[in-house]
């Protein structure tokens, strides 16, 4: 069995469009060079929840929820890690074992 490498986790992250990932769940609308919506880990009416593709990370100003797509894939879907990872692999066209 292949070992899952930081180079193979860090692969699959920059061939993942993130503000793509996140949509499939949040509406989200340009402002910037960020992208804004409603946070899916809490209840709000303001939007509070950014996406920043030029760091391919998430964040949430109200209630602190941050990260990266594998971590977005985790807490949504309620997957492991490796499940999430497998499923970005997919997505972005990866080979893993």
């Amino acid at each position: 069995m292949q070992r899952l490498t930081d180079e193979m986790i860090e692969q699959i992250l920059a061939k993942t469009d993130i503000v793509d990932l996140v949509s499939e769940k949040v509406t989200l609308s340009k402002q910037g060079k960020s992208y804004f919506g409603l946070c899916p880990f809490h209840h709000e009416k303001t939007a509070s929840f950014s996406v920043e593709p030029e760091r391919k990370i998430y964040n949430c100003f109200s209630c602190g929820e941050k990260g990266n797509a594998i971590t977005f894939k985790q807490k949504t879907e309620n997957i492991s890690f490796i499940e999430a990872v497998e499923d970005l692999a997919i997505r972005a066209n990866i080979q893993i074992d």
